[in-house]
């Protein structure tokens, strides 16, 4: 993997620092689950499916504290649940957690921790292979010798390992493509500038950094072959939750002609919001917008306001990108027909891992 981004160590759970990127890589080590929901509140770790991975490690680990198990794991899951409620991978890893605790609750507290943590562990696997897979899907999309414009992070920082808009990325040059990165800077947290600037250097992708404002001066000037982002959460009929800005990608991408594509592992497609404007949007700290790097950039007691994401209407979006293959339009069609495949596979991987729990350890 390019990163580690979180790993569970020894009962303890390890997250790079993402606030302290690019001039610092320190891992935290977390003992205490409040700790771990509170990593992921101030964005320690960030990015959808990395949040669900802290969330269930966090869930685990305070599974050891469990005194009255059925009322304390239900307080431990909403205590996570209130951290960032627009990430829909949030609240899936959680309900994966409930049914396994569900299922051991009569069980020794022993046991109960054991597969919890099990769980969490097989949670941060699958989603690097999720990725990889979701990552070969979308190489076959872009041409050699494309230049991709993103925007965020949605690389392996925003994972367990690899990333999705990032994952395809690498896919491609892993498949001899020559691949170039446009990094949009992505305001106020500037995901775009510390992060995956940071990553693709690392990587030795050829990376070009711009502020958001000058995306469709680019676009303009025949510069950018395709658009890739990630998605914290997209409703069944294909809107798009993402870091704020990216529908403004979108409307410049269309009036553009150039194809804007959506990376989005099957556990971020939430066929339970029939659309976009049922998607809470978290409203974050106006310091975020107020303050760069602690340095304050605005007048004191100026009115901020700071929504961390927006919606990109569907029929913006070229294609959404799977793990198990590419929805095209009409996505409101494609996205529940994919989606009913996953819901089999899913609950036939669910009968083998709790058939593999009751095993006895060797």
């Amino acid at each position: 993997m390019p990163v580690r981004t979180i790993e569970w160590n020894n009962g303890r759970v390890v997250m790079l620092d993402q606030r302290l990127l690019p001039t610092r890589e320190v891992y935290r080590v977390y003992r205490d689950h409040r700790d771990v929901a509170r990593a992921i509140k101030d964005m320690v770790v960030r990015g959808a499916p990395a949040i669900g991975v802290a969330a269930a490690m966090g869930i685990a680990l305070g599974a050891r504290t469990l005194r009255d198990p059925a009322r304390d794991f239900e307080r431990l899951c909403k205590l996570f649940a209130r951290t960032r409620p627009t990430a829909v991978n949030l609240f899936w890893a959680i309900e994966r957690m409930r049914r396994v605790f569900r299922g051991y609750a009569r069980r020794p507290l022993d046991t109960l921790c054991t597969v919890l943590e099990r769980e969490a562990m097989a949670i941060h696997d699958e989603d690097v292979a999720v990725n990889r897979r979701l990552g070969a899907h979308g190489a076959a999309l872009l041409e050699d010798g494309t230049t991709v414009l993103t925007h965020c992070n949605a690389g392996a920082l925003a994972t367990a390992g690899y990333g999705t808009a990032l994952g395809i990325v690498r896919a491609a040059v892993d498949a001899g493509k020559r691949i170039q990165v446009i990094a949009c800077e992505t305001r106020p947290f500037l995901q775009g500038a510390r992060l995956t600037a940071w990553e693709l250097k690392k990587d030795r992708i050829p990376v070009t950094l711009i502020t958001d404002n000058m995306a469709g001066h680019f676009m303009q000037r025949g510069r950018v072959g395709c658009v890739i982002v990630g998605t914290d959460r997209t409703a069944a009929n294909g809107d798009v939750a993402n870091k704020i800005g990216t529908y403004a990608l979108a409307v410049l991408a269309h009036r553009h002609s150039i194809p804007f594509y959506v990376a989005a592992p099957t556990s971020s497609i939430d066929l339970a919001t029939p659309r976009g404007d049922r998607i809470t949007i978290e409203e974050r700290s106006a310091r975020e917008v107020t303050h760069v790097l602690d340095r304050q950039i605005a007048p004191s007691g100026v009115r901020v306001l700071n929504p961390a994401f927006d919606v990109t209407p569907s029929e913006l979006v070229t294609a959404i990108v799977t793990e198990r293959g590419v929805a095209r339009q009409p996505l409101g069609g494609t996205l529940p027909r994919l989606l009913a495949g996953t819901v089999r596979t899913r609950r036939a991987r669910a009968e083998r891992n709790a058939e593999a729990r009751r095993q006895p350890r060797r």
